[in-house]
């Protein structure tokens, strides 16, 4: 949506994060009395959406309407001191869900995130290739025979047909496999096929005139932002509307890393 890139011009926001809904480890209210403490002018809840396959991280169906009114209860509580929104980050698993679903586009939501975190195994089994490096090495033991470049190849492909199902306003940590991929595989991001595979998504993005989101939530633990800042550039020159998300699931972390992003962000503009 349009409010979303005005208003990263000028205030302090935060439009990414995951409480209690899902895999955040604080409720709702903890998260609303930091924002309020830090001086948040806008903030977002974005639980991880249901989804149709089991998943601890995602939130439950019968979750959401709970979900919605703890959204009007913090509008309620807290609103005078800070614009709070009710989104949700949708998990793109195929055609047949994702963020232009019937389900999502009939919520009452402020914004949607479209994001991808699982992708079919070459049985057809969804597999979340998020997380830690090490569950991702067994997973590509277990599900992917150690294939590294059909993990990589079917992410990116996932992302596209994300794009062109549209849905939703702002698209979340769009190279996101390349943390866990360039762990598996050093330099696999330098390759010239996963560097097709990332233009090709990103010309997508700018032809869909979607949002992005500069991800800060690995700048402490891997030194890099999704996406990465290899192609910050090519995104301004586009006019991609940028803003900066923090992707907290502790309410300390609302605004980790974020200035680092925005600094970097204006060196490359001047």
């Amino acid at each position: 949506m349009d409010f979303l890139a005005t208003i990263a011009d000028s205030e302090l926001y935060n439009f990414h994060s995951h409480t209690q809904f899902c895999d955040g480890r604080a409720s709702m209210e903890m998260f609303a009395r930091e924002v309020v403490a830090q001086g948040f002018s806008h903030y977002g809840f974005s639980p991880h959406s249901p989804i149709p396959i089991e998943s601890s991280c995602n939130m439950l169906k019968v979750d959401v309407p709970v979900y919605l009114e703890e959204v009007n209860h913090i509008k309620d509580e807290y609103g005078d001191k800070t614009n709070f929104y009710a989104s949700m980050e949708i998990d793109y698993l195929g055609k047949d869900w994702g963020p232009s679903h019937e389900y999502f586009q009939t919520l009452p939501l402020d914004y949607r995130i479209g994001s991808v975190h699982f992708i079919p195994s070459q049985k057809g089994e969804m597999v979340d290739v998020d997380g830690s490096h090490e569950n991702f090495d067994r997973k590509m033991s277990r599900y992917f025979a150690g294939d590294i470049r059909y993990v990589v190849e079917t992410f990116y492909a996932q992302s596209i047909e994300m794009v062109c199902a549209g849905g939703f306003d702002l698209i979340g940590h769009f190279d996101k496999i390349g943390n866990n991929a360039s762990h598996y595989c050093p330099d696999i991001e330098d390759e010239p096929w996963y560097q097709a595979l990332v233009t090709e998504l990103i010309d997508s993005i700018i032809a869909k005139k979607l949002t992005i989101e500069i991800n800060t939530k690995a700048c402490d633990k891997h030194n890099r932002f999704f996406p990465h800042s290899r192609y910050w550039k090519r995104l301004i020159n586009a006019q991609v509307p940028i803003i900066i998300n923090s992707d907290a699931h502790y309410p300390h972390l609302i605004n980790a890393n974020r200035e680092i992003a925005l600094e970097q962000l204006k060196n490359i503009q001047k």
